[in-house]
């Protein structure tokens, strides 16, 4: 039996693929939610959208500091496992779901398989390196999505063989979801935009928002490209970031504020913009893949892959900086090459299980 486990809708997303391949053959698997970010009852819509079945199991940790997040995350896993007997628990990413998924299988002495493993930007104030880091240490199978985060792990003295180059998740989800979004939404006619005649933001880490800094100059690069290009600039704002903001006494000049969006209509603005800012891992990969210009709002990325290839350019939080990471990207031609695979990375992640543990 696999045990998936997730809690946040990023992990929602990059574990359709392994969900939908667990259904194609007809294994026996649970899904057990966490409710790190919502509860089952406000993610409900998303695993409906995406078509995916309901988890098995929802604990609705809800928020709190990370430890104790994470220590309710725990708890709720352990009991569950224990119950359950899985052969293998599968966590993705680097939220405080997976590492309390991770070490309550490692303490029960299940094997643990990381989805994404080997992603590192090196910089230790994000408490998503630091779960990500020890997530790989006590993982058993490594699903490393490019050889770039295969190399990482065996720099930290994890073993070849439990390392496997998958391809990331994100790109059968991309074109999977796509699909179904071509069926569901419509929201550029809803939003009133054209393909290729806006720019869309988005910024959620703490280490932006929570800072008066980063997030005053974020917004002013955000004016300066209004200015500059006179198009929309689409921001579905996240509830932390508006709070944020509202607290800061900052006002949003050219820029749309929009209510945050179902994954597959911000899919379908993020395929037809003109050029994306975020702050955020996962879009970096997604724009990557979509063909679409990205400038990240971060002074360091743990997908180093998008700068290589020349779709994604690092422009911190100044002003100026943001605006010639735009000019820049408008300037090049988008013809890089994907280097997250072939979208068939939950194909490769059941082989693998299969092959070493059984069904």
């Amino acid at each position: 039996m696999i045990a998936i486990v997730l809690g946040t809708r990023p992990e929602i997303i990059k574990m359709s693929p392994v969900v939908r391949e667990c259904e194609k053959r007809g294994l026996d698997y649970f899904v057990l939610h966490t409710g790190q970010h919502y509860s089952y009852e406000m993610d409900r819509i998303f695993f409906e959208e995406l078509e995916l079945p309901r988890p098995k199991y929802n604990l609705d940790v809800g928020s709190g500091t990370h430890a104790e997040q994470t220590g309710k995350i725990m708890i709720g896993v352990e009991k569950i496992l224990m119950q359950e007997k899985p052969k293998i628990v599968l966590v993705q990413g680097d939220t405080n779901t997976v590492l309390a998924g991770a070490l309550a299988a490692a303490k029960l002495h299940i094997k643990a398989g990381h989805v994404e493993a080997g992603l590192r930007s090196y910089d230790k104030r994000m408490p998503e390196e630091i779960n990500r880091v020890l997530t790989d240490h006590i993982s058993d199978f490594l699903f490393a999505p490019t050889e770039v985060a295969k190399q990482n792990l065996i720099r930290e003295s994890i073993s070849e063989n439990s390392i496997f180059v998958t391809g990331n998740t994100i790109v059968d989800a991309v074109y999977q979801n796509l699909e179904i979004a071509k069926k569901k939404v419509s929201v550029l006619k809803e939003l009133n935009l054209k393909p290729k005649e806006y720019f869309l933001v988005t910024t959620h880490r703490q280490e932006n928002v929570d800072v008066r800094e980063r997030i005053k100059g974020i917004i002013r690069g955000l004016e300066l490209i209004h200015n500059e290009f006179a198009i929309p600039v689409i921001f579905p704002i996240h509830p932390r970031t508006q709070k944020r903001i509202e607290e800061f006494g900052f006002n949003l000049n050219g820029v749309t504020l929009i209510n945050p969006l179902g994954f597959l209509e911000f899919l379908q603005l993020e395929a037809n913009a003109k050029l994306v800012l975020t702050d955020s891992g996962g879009v970096q990969e997604e724009t990557c893949v979509l063909g679409v210009p990205c400038v990240t709002l971060r002074d360091n990325t743990e997908r180093p892959e998008t700068l290589e290839v020349g779709s994604n350019v690092l422009a911190g939080t100044k002003p100026e900086r943001i605006l010639g990471g735009v000019k820049l990207m408008l300037n090049k031609r988008n013809n890089w090459k994907n280097p997250f695979g072939d979208g068939k990375a939950g194909e490769r992640i059941i082989n693998a299980i299969m092959s070493e543990v059984g069904t």
